[in-house]
């Protein structure tokens, strides 16, 4: 499999997906962040859009939801989020252990995913992610294997603000398992909203260097099985 094909595909689908404005639903607003959702096109369920606003540039912004080695310090839902294979200074497959949520009635899932980090004109950064198969992590006994169909986030500058970001999260994940759909209508937008507030609270008490330009690379830590 080639996974820098894939990935740079995966962000092309999250751009399109912030450029599509027809047929969204809203289906929950809490705290300034709204959650809107339509039937995806990929699997039987749904494609769901998050937005919110983030006091931060969309250079810090898009570092901070990158690097590997933050997002168990704020993504409150993440067990664990290693980076098992680096391909390059902006893309890395990683492994995915989320905790149960829904007062325990979903238990937990693993998912081994590609992540890719990509700017386009304008300073807009595309992190996306997308499932894929990686030797030495097979679906095992311990979790219920599901799968991201292409999901991530657009950090936009703000016309009147470029100071601030406009933060719209794309996702569209099969739970698997035996999970009643209605289940996962009912439960998914609270735990979306939740992780847009989560990210805010954890990039405002985040110490960290000036974020990158579209030019400069990071280069992660990797993480051993």
């Amino acid at each position: 499999m080639d996974y820098k094909v894939l990935a740079q595909q995966t962000a092309q689908d999250i751009l399109g997906y912030s450029q599509d404005t027809s047929g969204w639903k809203v289906v929950k607003s809490s705290k300034k962040v709204t959650v809107s959702s339509k039937a995806s096109k990929i699997f039987h369920g749904n494609l769901y859009r998050v937005e919110g606003i983030i006091p931060e540039s969309t250079s810090k912004l898009s570092d901070f939801l990158y690097k590997p080695e933050n997002r168990t310090t704020w993504d409150k839902s993440l067990k664990v989020y290693n980076m098992i294979h680096k391909i390059d200074s902006d893309t890395f497959i990683c492994h995915t252990i989320t905790h149960s949520f829904a007062m325990g009635s979903i238990s937990p899932r693993d998912f081994i995913d590609i992540v890719y980090l990509k700017c386009f004109e304008g300073n807009v950064f595309v992190i996306s992610s997308k499932s894929v198969e990686f030797p030495g992590y097979p679906p095992s006994s311990d979790y219920i294997r599901g799968y991201n169909h292409a999901c991530g986030f657009v950090c936009s500058p703000l016309q009147d603000n470029p100071a601030h970001s406009k933060l719209v999260m794309f996702v569209q994940t099969e739970m698997r398992g035996k999970l009643s759909p209605s289940i996962i209508e009912a439960t998914m937008p609270s735990n979306l909203i939740n992780l847009i507030l989560n990210a805010k609270t954890g990039i405002k008490t985040h110490r960290a260097p000036p974020g990158r330009g579209c030019r400069r690379p990071y280069q992660p830590s990797l993480k051993k099985k």
